[in-house]
């Protein structure tokens, strides 16, 4: 039996490519065979997977988003149930494959089907610790290399079939595109205050310029009053003085006579 995951080469969501590494760098951890079958580069392999997705399983738009894994023809789950199971220990259950002697998930089986074992050994004798110790040594030593490559895909021609999966797997969750939306509108709104802030700068510097103005012609007429007399300046205005004095008196004499 191999186990068919149903992955987007080409998808442009970080969320989406995650969790394929995730299931795909699981699987290699566990040795477990499979089949890693693009949706983005064959038109056959999406609508097979589309096709045999159960009904209740598929999201309200209709349309499944990768990973999807299979069994063969029978459908094991998404990525939420494969979580689930590995959180549960019942990752080969779940891919509806027998677990292997020693493992934590045969322990289990044995456990519920035989009930409790005598002297800490399973079916194959071994110890349970043992054996604990070594599968959790197993997943702990998964390759870093492995759950980050990229899953090796034949180059491909995007056509109107890419182009559709694209539309369907590249953009963000809805979650990311709230957070970025969120984002842009918080820019955008301290731009617009900057551009407000720039408008009133501008409007107050003429006026400012013409206030500085003023007090500096201000300034200039005080300094030229502020000016001291001249002695010549002083005898003449003296002089000035005398002689209307003078003709004030003649005036005043003839109106008398």
């Amino acid at each position: 039996m191999v186990i068919k995951v149903f992955l987007a080469s080409s998808s442009g969501s970080t969320a989406i490519k995650k969790k394929q590494q995730d299931v795909l760098g699981f699987l290699e951890a566990l040795k477990v065979d499979y089949a890693p079958l693009d949706i983005a580069c064959n038109e056959d392999n999406r609508m097979w997977m589309r096709e045999n997705v159960p009904v209740e399983k598929k999201p309200t738009n209709g349309i499944p988003l990768p990973p999807q894994i299979f069994n063969e023809e029978s459908y094991c789950g998404d990525y939420e149930t494969f979580f689930d199971a590995k959180e549960d220990n019942a990752v080969y259950a779940f891919l509806g494959l027998p677990p292997p002697p020693g493992s934590k998930e045969a322990k289990e089986a044995y456990l519920l089907e035989n009930g409790p074992v005598e002297n800490g050994t399973i079916v194959n004798g071994t110890d349970d610790a043992e054996d604990e110790e070594n599968l959790e040594a197993e997943e702990e030593n998964i390759d870093d290399d492995t759950l980050k490559r990229e899953v090796p895909m034949e180059e491909c021609n995007r056509d109107e079939h890419t182009e559709e999966v694209e539309a369907e797997v590249g953009g963000e969750t809805g979650e990311e595109a709230a957070e970025e939306a969120a984002e842009e509108k918080v820019a955008e709104e301290k731009e617009a205050v900057k551009d407000t802030e720039e408008s009133l700068e501008n409007t107050k510097a003429p006026v400012k310029e013409e206030e500085a103005q003023e007090e500096a012609e201000d300034e200039e007429a005080k300094g030229e009053d502020d000016q001291p007399v001249s002695e010549e300046e002083e005898e003449l205005r003296q002089l000035e003085e005398e002689e209307e004095e003078v003709t004030e008196e003649a005036e005043q004499e003839e109106e008398d006579e």
